[in-house]
């Protein structure tokens, strides 16, 4: 009786799985995959919440396989060694019934526990199957991404999360039987932020703070008093990690290195890997900081190459090294405004074409075509510069990249109004 609402409510078959329907609806790829029976290794990639474990549980169950589960965070090689061998025995070799491993949790498994899987996925003892929050381009090994299909798992629609809590209601033994009347649900999918784990953990949460024999009316304000002060109850297993991960990073944004390393303490203390901290703050420094103090990407780089060879407890020092001096430097976000810009204008306007006299001339057809015909070359020009147009026709004279107002970013501004006077309109 004290399943949870969410494990109670799992899915066994695929006709009752609720979204994803690009791999699960009727042309979707893991339906074509069932039909025919083949079944190739395969690495689910979303957020938490996303029914990566039960998509996993309900092709084993519809391919009528074997089916063999690790986790991560606790399974070392002996344990992957022990399940293959039984995976060995249940099955067949290069047959199309062989047993699937789920590793939950993939990203955690380091190279040598991901390089023990690669004979069993290649000779066909199993059909693996990794579930992961993270980029799987950055956490699995190439010889084992490269015998695995990846699937992207998005977050839940509000439709697909309004939908659950009607099946909630009409199907689980426990809340079938209570009086619940789902006025409103708009608070209950925003606390969720797109988790079907955790809406369901909410809403059992809210449930079970009325009397059996009430009649509860759910109302956005009934959920914001209720839920909002027992948040901790329903998230002390990790699913709050989205929510600190936006803390942190906006409180280094809004340059407050107290609450940006409160929440560096907060994933510490949550046995965050320290490299998806490093990977963010990395990150951050070219978006939220970078030509306003360009050595932050230095800084933030060699924290990531440091953390990946140093663990906890001595990485929390590089961490909140990097996190404080990121959160006390100068911030402008210039550059990723100008690649946006620039990634916009390609769209709208294609493949426009370049100037012949910044195109290559390899060839002398290319030479007599008049390909790089009155390239001023900069170097031979006072100041290493000479006025020359470099866009396309149709949009010369459009600036993308636009400096911050910052020190560093103002000699820039200067340089640039210097060199092209009114052209860029700096």
């Amino acid at each position: 009786m004290n399943e949870p609402l969410a494990e109670r409510l799992r899915p066994l078959k695929l006709d009752d799985y609720l979204s994803q329907t690009h791999l699960v609806g009727e042309n979707g790829v893991l339906t074509q995959q069932l039909q025919q029976g083949v079944i190739a290794s395969m690495i689910f990639w979303g957020p938490p919440g996303t029914g990566k474990t039960t998509l996993a549980n309900i092709v084993a169950n519809e391919s009528k396989r074997p089916f063999y589960t690790l986790s991560a965070i606790n399974s070392g090689v002996k344990d992957i060694r022990e399940v293959i061998d039984k995976a060995k025995q249940s099955g067949g070799l290069f047959t199309t019934k062989n047993p699937i491993l789920f590793i939950d949790e993939i990203h955690r498994f380091s190279k040598s526990q991901q390089d023990s899987l690669l004979q069993a996925v290649e000779k066909g003892w199993v059909t693996l199957i990794g579930a992961t929050t993270e980029n799987p381009s950055f956490e699995v090994i190439p010889a084992l991404l490269s015998r695995c299909q990846v699937y992207i798992l998005n977050s839940f629609s509000k439709g697909d999360l309004e939908n659950l809590l009607k099946r909630a209601l009409k199907e689980d033994r426990v809340l079938k039987d209570r009086d619940i009347i789902l006025k409103e649900t708009e608070a209950l999918i925003k606390l969720s932020g797109g988790d079907a784990r955790k809406l369901l953990n909410i809403f059992e949460l809210l449930v079970t703070s009325f009397d059996s024999k009430e009649t509860i009316k759910i109302t956005n304000d009934m959920v914001s008093q209720r839920v909002q002060n027992n948040i901790i109850r329903y998230d002390k297993t990790g699913e709050q990690h989205y929510d600190i991960v936006s803390a942190f990073i906006k409180s280094i944004r809004g340059s407050d290195p107290n609450a940006a390393v409160y929440y560096l303490a907060r994933m510490i203390e949550g046995g965050e890997d320290v490299k998806f901290i490093a990977r963010r703050l990395l990150i951050l420094a070219s978006e939220d900081i970078g030509n306003a103090n360009p050595t932050a990407l230095v800084i933030a780089n060699n924290a990531f190459q440091a953390v990946s060879v140093i663990g906890y407890p001595e990485s929390r020092i590089i961490l909140s090294q990097c996190t404080t001096y990121l959160a006390t430097s100068p911030k402008s976000n210039a550059a990723y405004e100008a690649i946006g810009k620039a990634q916009q204008l390609v769209k709208d306007t294609g493949n426009l074409s370049i100037p012949l006299s910044i195109r290559n001339a390899p060839t002398k057809l290319m030479k007599e075509l008049g390909y790089g015909d009155n390239y001023k070359y900069a170097h031979n020009f006072e100041n290493n510069f000479a006025a020359h147009e470099f866009l396309p026709e149709e949009i010369k004279g459009t600036k993308l990249y636009n400096p911050g107002n910052n020190s560093r970013e103002q000699a820039q501004r200067e340089f640039l109004k210097n060199r092209w006077k009114e052209k860029y309109g700096y």
